[in-house]
C-alpha cells in the first residue's frame, strides 16, 4: 500500500540549461518554505556542467543523471517512480516560481477533491501572458481552425478560439481540458490510476496525452489563477524551427492514432499532415526573411546601382553601344556577391548602423573584387572604373538606405539610439557593485543609471524607493530593469512586469549569483549575461564569422575536391563536409570540454593541434585564449597547421 511521506514531489528535467536551472531551483526552494517537499532533477546527459552545479549548490536535490537524452516523458517517469509525494509537479527548468506558488496551489488542490491536474497562468520574460497556459482538446475541428489561423483572428470566440480557450478570463479559475507540461501539478493517486507519461512521445504532446487521460479517468483539470510563473521560452519560441514542426506534429499524429478512431482519426491525420508541410514551408520562408531580408534588399540595391552605373558608363564614358553580355552575367553578380559576403563576414548585419564597419567591409570587398578581376582572362577585362566608382556609389546607396531604415525604425537620426541601454537595478547597493562591472562590459553604450532600494543610501547611484519606480523609469528614460532576488521577491517581479508592460526589458539576478537571466519576448530564447560576455566567441558577430568561414571553406572544398582529394588532411575534411554544411560540426573546435566557455560544435580539428602531449591544463588555457581572442585567421591558421 502506498504511504504518503511528503506533500509535494517536484520534478525538473534538464538538458544543457545550467544557469536557468540554477535560477529555477533557487526559486523552488524559496517557494517550498515549510512544505514537506522533495525535489528531483533528471539530467539528460547535459555537457554544460549542470550536474556538478546541482551537486555543489543544491545537495538536497535528488539527482538522476542519465547517460543519454532519454526524452521528456521517460525522464519524468524515472523520477515519478521514485517520488513519494501526495502531489507531483512537473516543472520546466526555464521557469521561475513566486514565493507563494506552492502554498496557494496546494491549498486549492486540497479543497478541490475532483482535481486530477492543475496548471497556472504563465508569463514570458517580458511579463506577457502566454496563451498556452490553458488549452482545449485538439479535436479535428479545433485543429482545423488553428491550422488555418482562425484561432488568432477570433481568439475570444467560443467556436474558433477553443485551442487556447481565449474566451475564458485568464484571471479566474476554470475547468479546462489540456494543461501545459511546463508547470503541471498532478495527484499521485491519479498517476497510479491512469499510468505515467506515455514514453512514445519523446518531446511535445505528452502533456496533451496526459491531460486527456486524466479526464478519461473521471478527474478534472483546472486552471488556477491564484498564482503565476515566469516561463522564459514560450511556445512560440520553437515554432519557427522546422525541427519543431516535424517533432510537434508527429506527436499530434501519435495522439490521434492513440485516442481517435475511424473517420475522426483519418480527418485529424489529414489536417496534421497538411499542417506539417504548410508550417514547414512557412517556417523556412519566415526564418529566411528574418535572417536575410536586409542582405536580400541590399543585394538588389547594389546590383541595381551597378546596373545604372554600367548604362551611364557605356553612354557617357566609353561611348559604346553596350558591354558584352558577360558584364551582366558575370561581373555585376560577382561584384554584388563579394560585397554582400564581406559585409556579412565583418558583422555589419549584426550592427547595421555602425557605419565605420560598413565602410571597412565595402573597402575590403573592393580589394577582393579587384583581385578576382585581375585573375580573369583578358577578354573579360571590361572596366576597372566601374569597380572604383561603383565602390563609391554602393557605399553612398547603402549609407542612405541604412540611414532611412534607422529613421523609420527608431524615429530619430541619433544613431547611438540603437545601442543605448539605460538600465536600473532594483536591489541593494551591494548588488549594484557586484553587477556593474559585468553589465558594463556587455556593451560600450550600456548605461547603468543606478539602483532602486527602499533602504536609503548615500551612494550617488541610489535613485529612490520602489514606490517611486514608475517615476524613475519615466524621468531617466529607462528601457531595462534588473531585479535582484537577494532584495526583491519573484512575486513582486511578476507584479512589476505586469504593471510596466513589455516596452521595458526585464532581467533577474538570482540570489547569490554573478549572472543575469531574462528574455526580450516570448519569441526569443532566454538570455544569459555573465562573465563569458567578455569572450569574442560569446558575441553573435564572431559566431557568425566562424559559421561563414566554415561554409566558405566547405564550398571551396566542394568545388575543388578533385584537386584536394589526394591530400590526407583534405580527405578528412571532405569526409566531414556534410556535417560542416549542416552545422553539426565546425572546422576548429575546443581541445577539451569546458562548461565555462561559449558552446561551439565539435571540431574536425582542435585548438591544441601543435601539442604533442594532450595535457589538460594546456588544453584548457588554449581553449580560453581561442574563445577570448577569436578571429577567422586563427581558424585558417589552425587548419593549415593541423
Amino acid at each position: 500500500m502506498f504511504v504518503v511521506q511528503v506533500k509535494l514531489s517536484i520534478i525538473i528535467v534538464n538538458y544543457n540549461v545550467k544557469h536557468f536551472l540554477e535560477q529555477c531551483l533557487k526559486s523552488v526552494y524559496q517557494a517550498i518554505g515549510t512544505i514537506d517537499a522533495e525535489v528531483f532533477v533528471v539530467d539528460n546527459n547535459s555537457i554544460d556542467g549542470s550536474q556538478n552545479m546541482v551537486k555543489s549548490l543544491f545537495p538536497k536535490v535528488i539527482l538522476i543523471a542519465n547517460s543519454k537524452n532519454t526524452g521528456f516523458s521517460t525522464a519524468n517517469n524515472q523520477a515519478i517512480k521514485k517520488s513519494q509525494g501526495e502531489y507531483v509537479l512537473l516543472l520546466n527548468p526555464d521557469t521561475v516560481v513566486p514565493e507563494n506558488c506552492f502554498e496557494s496551489i496546494l491549498e486549492f488542490a486540497d479543497n478541490t477533491p475532483d482535481l486530477g491536474g492543475c496548471g497556472v497562468p504563465m508569463v514570458d520574460g517580458q511579463g506577457t501572458y502566454l496563451p498556452e497556459s490553458k488549452r482545449g482538446l485538439p479535436t479535428p475541428e479545433v485543429a482545423f481552425y488553428k491550422m488555418i489561423g482562425l484561432n488568432k483572428v477570433f481568439p475570444n470566440s467560443k467556436k474558433f478560439g477553443k485551442y487556447h480557450l481565449g474566451y475564458l478570463d485568464a484571471d479566474k479559475n476554470h475547468e479546462v481540458e489540456i494543461l501545459a507540461g511546463a508547470f503541471l501539478l498532478i495527484r499521485k493517486k491519479v498517476l497510479d490510476q491512469i499510468g505515467l507519461l506515455d514514453e512514445t512521445f519523446f518531446m511535445y504532446g505528452e502533456d496533451i496525452d496526459l491531460s486527456y487521460r486524466i479526464l478519461q479517468g473521471g478527474w478534472k483539470n483546472y486552471y488556477f489563477s491564484g498564482t503565476s510563473i515566469i516561463h522564459y521560452k514560450g511556445e512560440s519560441t520553437k515554432k519557427l524551427s522546422t525541427n519543431y514542426v516535424k517533432i510537434f506534429y508527429k506527436a499530434m499524429v501519435i495522439f490521434a492514432e492513440k485516442h481517435y478512431t475511424g473517420g475522426h482519426q483519418k480527418l485529424f491525420k489529414l489536417f496534421i499532415n497538411t499542417a506539417i508541410y504548410a508550417r514547414a514551408i512557412i517556417s523556412i520562408c519566415v526564418t529566411f526573411l528574418r535572417r536575410f531580408w536586409i542582405p536580400f534588399i541590399e543585394s538588389i540595391l547594389i546590383f541595381g546601382s551597378l546596373f545604372i552605373l554600367k548604362n551611364y558608363w557605356e553612354e557617357h564614358i566609353k561611348g559604346i553601344t553596350t558591354y558584352p553580355s558577360e558584364m551582366l552575367s558575370i561581373h555585376l553578380p560577382y561584384y554584388t556577391l563579394v560585397w554582400i559576403m564581406t559585409i556579412g563576414f565583418n558583422g555589419s548585419y549584426q550592427s547595421p548602423f555602425n557605419f565605420s564597419k560598413l565602410a571597412r567591409s565595402i573597402t575590403i570587398g573592393t580589394f577582393i573584387i579587384l583581385i578576382i578581376y585581375g585573375l580573369l582572362p583578358n577578354h573579360l577585362h571590361f572596366s576597372r572604373g566601374i569597380i572604383l566608382f561603383g565602390t563609391l556609389l554602393v557605399a553612398a546607396v547603402l549609407f542612405l538606405w541604412r540611414t532611412l531604415y534607422h529613421l523609420i525604425k527608431y524615429k530619430t537620426l541619433d544613431f547611438s539610439q540603437r545601442y543605448n541601454v539605460k538600465s536600473i537595478l532594483i536591489g541593494s547597493e551591494k548588488n549594484w557593485n557586484q553587477l556593474s562591472e559585468i553589465l558594463n562590459s556587455y556593451n560600450k553604450k550600456y548605461q547603468q543609471i543606478g539602483f532602486v532600494s527602499d533602504k536609503k543610501s548615500s551612494s550617488p547611484h541610489w535613485l529612490g524607493t520602489k514606490k517611486q519606480l514608475r517615476e524613475i523609469i519615466e524621468i531617466y528614460g529607462i528601457n531595462e530593469v534588473i531585479f535582484s532576488n537577494d532584495s526583491v521577491s519573484t512575486q513582486y517581479t511578476i507584479q512589476i512586469m505586469n504593471e510596466m508592460g513589455p516596452e521595458i526589458h526585464y532581467f533577474i539576478n538570482p540570489a547569490e549569483s554573478n549572472f543575469v537571466i531574462g528574455s526580450q519576448s516570448k519569441n526569443t530564447n532566454g538570455l544569459y549575461f555573465g562573465e563569458q560576455i567578455e569572450l569574442n566567441l560569446s558575441k553573435k558577430e564572431y559566431r557568425t564569422q566562424k559559421r561563414i568561414f566554415d561554409l566558405s571553406i566547405a564550398i571551396i572544398l566542394g568545388i575543388g575536391f578533385p584537386i584536394f582529394i589526394g591530400f590526407k588532411k583534405t580527405r578528412k575534411m571532405l569526409y566531414n563536409l556534410k556535417d560542416i554544411i549542416f552545422g553539426k560540426k565546425t572546422w576548429i573546435g575546443y581541445a577539451a570540454p569546458n562548461e565555462n566557455l561559449p558552446p561551439i560544435k565539435s571540431g574536425v580539428f582542435a585548438t591544441d593541434h601543435k601539442l604533442e602531449e594532450k595535457q589538460a591544463l594546456f588544453q584548457k588555457n588554449i581553449d580560453l585564449l581561442y574563445a577570448k581572442n577569436y578571429n577567422v585567421y586563427m581558424d585558417l591558421r589552425a587548419i593549415f597547421l593541423s
